[in-house]
């Protein structure tokens, strides 16, 4: 009894809470006067309220059924309830048919057996009326013993099926009685469900009146703002035509800006070309003056350092044209002083990573070479950094000693 209080308390709060969140949904629905499947914004509020009043009914259903399995059944179930009552009644019918045919038979094993009782006493007053036919009725007699054992016999047989019958026919009475039961409370609880429904039509009727006519207030002040924002629309589009003829002066002006703007990058970069194009020149113009003034320490194709080399393995390659080049950037240093100073130490030649890779690589194949760093220009006393390139060539013999390069005739007349 309790548990049904409770129910009864959670379908109503539920109702109510979710009635409240549809009426407020439905405000903002209308006070936004949104719209879904291009339906108007009042229909879009009564498509709200019909969709809350439809989720009040399934969560009333929802808990009904989760509340009571008896409840769902009879609701989902129904159908083969009454299709297994109606499989009990054939087969009561069909037991009952059996009982009628087996007390048919019982009747007639009586009527026989009756028989054979007034064929038994007509035999006995037959015997006492002629105990001279004793010995022609004794053998009539034992045959009608027998037939009436056989009768006994199948009086008994027929008994047991009936009494099997009766069993058969009493289970199938509780068995009916059973679903006869269930098929009341089931009727009982769908009325009760009726009734609820009922109930709970009107109220959600109820409840869509009240939202209608709250609807139909809200549209009318709807109504009277449309036309005050209309006013404002008006005005609104006024400014904006006035905008746009100003955004299309403002347009032309940013044209004519960029315009000017794209001349004035192009002028950058004219002028940064001719500033590059001027300290090029500056450069050439210093090194001709060095060229001209200073004394020339280094000239192009100078060697810087030299030696035959033959690695055997390939790590010892870098190490030797390593020690290659810091040999050739002593010689610079020694170059590039002034008479009577102190060689400095200078990180002169311009060496790169590349360059020693490249050059260890050629030299790492373990035949012998000759290696040369050469200057790569002309350099005068107190350059800070000179450029190189190195030349490899296998140290094979190429001329003899005394060895002639080329003859030729020569006639002293011509």
């Amino acid at each position: 009894m309790t548990t049904g209080y409770i129910l009864i308390a959670a379908i109503l709060i539920l109702g109510g809470v979710i009635a409240t969140v549809g009426d407020r949904i439905g405000t903002r629905v209308g006070k936004a006067r949104l719209s879904l499947f291009n339906l108007r914004p009042k229909n879009t509020a009564v498509l709200v309220t019909i969709f809350t009043g439809g989720l009040i009914s399934a969560s009333t259903l929802g808990i009904l059924f989760a509340a009571d399995e008896g409840l769902r059944k009879g609701v989902f179930e129904l159908e083969d309830i009454q299709t297994d009552l109606r499989q009990k009644r054939e087969q009561l019918k069909t037991a009952e048919t059996q009982k009628s045919q087996v007390e048919g038979e019982l009747n007639q094993a009586r009527i026989a057996q009756a028989k054979a009782q007034q064929d038994l006493q007509a035999i006995n007053q037959s015997l006492q009326a002629a105990n001279a036919k004793q010995r022609e009725t004794q053998a009539q007699l034992n045959r009608t013993i027998s037939q009436q054992a056989q009768t006994q016999t199948q009086l008994q047989r027929t008994q047991g099926q009936l009494d099997r019958v009766v069993t058969q026919y009493q289970k199938a009475i509780a068995e009916l009685q059973s679903v006869y039961n269930q098929r009341k409370e089931l009727q009982a609880a769908v009325e009760l469900l009726k009734t609820e429904r009922q109930r709970l039509y009107a109220e959600a009727k109820k409840a869509i009146d009240e939202a209608k006519t709250a609807i139909e207030k809200r549209d009318r002040e709807l109504a009277n703002r449309q036309e005050a924002i209309e006013a404002r629309d008006q005005k609104i589009a006024q400014l904006d035509q006035l905008i746009q003829k100003r955004n299309v002066e403002v347009a032309a002006r940013e044209q004519v800006i960029a315009k000017r703007e794209s001349r004035l990058k192009e002028l950058e970069t004219q002028q940064e070309e001719l500033e590059q194009e001027v300290a090029r020149l500056e450069k050439y113009y210093q090194s001709y003056r060095d060229l001209r003034l200073g004394k020339l320490a280094l000239v192009r194709g100078q060697v810087l350092s030299a030696a035959v080399i033959r690695v055997t393995q390939p790590a010892a390659a870098r190490q030797a044209v390593v020690q290659l080049l810091q040999e050739a950037n002593r010689n610079a240093n020694l170059e590039l002083s002034e008479p009577g100073e102190n060689p400095a130490n200078l990180e002169l030649l311009r060496v790169t990573q590349d360059r020693v890779d490249q050059l260890s690589k050629q030299i790492s194949d373990g035949q012998e070479y000759v290696v040369r760093i050469f200057s790569a220009g002309n350099y005068v006393r107190g350059e800070k950094q000179i450029e190189f390139f190195a030349d490899t060539a296998q140290n094979q013999l190429v001329f003899s000693e005394g060895a002639v390069l080329a003859t030729t005739t020569a006639d002293s007349k011509t």
